[in-house]
């Protein structure tokens, strides 16, 4: 760690917190030559997972679109911000217990699916209208019925 008070390679720590979380250690520094105190900080790297897409393209996962997603299916219904974190954390969990650094939307789609269909049938129905993308009202109303 290089002071960038001074540029020194050579500092001792002063103090080691953990955050909050756990997941961040906070280091107080000083430089060995100036006596300046800095902080650093350290965190766990992480491998982002890679989402596949239908047309096999390959992004990031990104917990805001998931987000997105929920909020829009559970608009102005009686489902708390606090139960969509739940979902999405419990998404995330299973993505991580599976191992693999890639999962297809499709797989997410179901998953998020599944977990709607439990907390707000309205807001799973929502979803599967734009996640199945339905050809015509028939293959809706069928998937009404399976509801049931």
């Amino acid at each position: 760690m290089r002071c960038p008070f001074c540029g020194n390679g050579e500092d001792r720590v002063v103090d080691s917190r953990e955050s909050r979380e756990g997941d961040v250690i906070r280091r107080r520094r000083e430089c060995t030559r100036c006596e300046r105190r800095f902080t650093s900080y350290e965190k766990i790297e992480s491998q982002p997972f890679q989402v596949v897409k239908r047309d096999q393209r390959r992004e990031p996962f990104d917990r805001s679109k998931l987000m997105r997603g929920l909020q829009v299916a559970c608009r102005k219904r009686p489902v708390s911000q606090d139960a969509l974190e739940r979902v999405a954390d419990t998404i995330e969990m299973a993505m991580n217990d599976a191992g693999e650094r890639e999962i297809s939307s499709r797989d997410i789609g179901a998953m998020v699916m599944s977990r709607l269909r439990e907390l707000d049938p309205v807001a799973y129905v929502r979803f599967a209208s734009v996640y199945r993308n339905f050809e015509d009202v028939e293959s809706f109303v069928k998937e009404l019925h399976a509801m049931k």
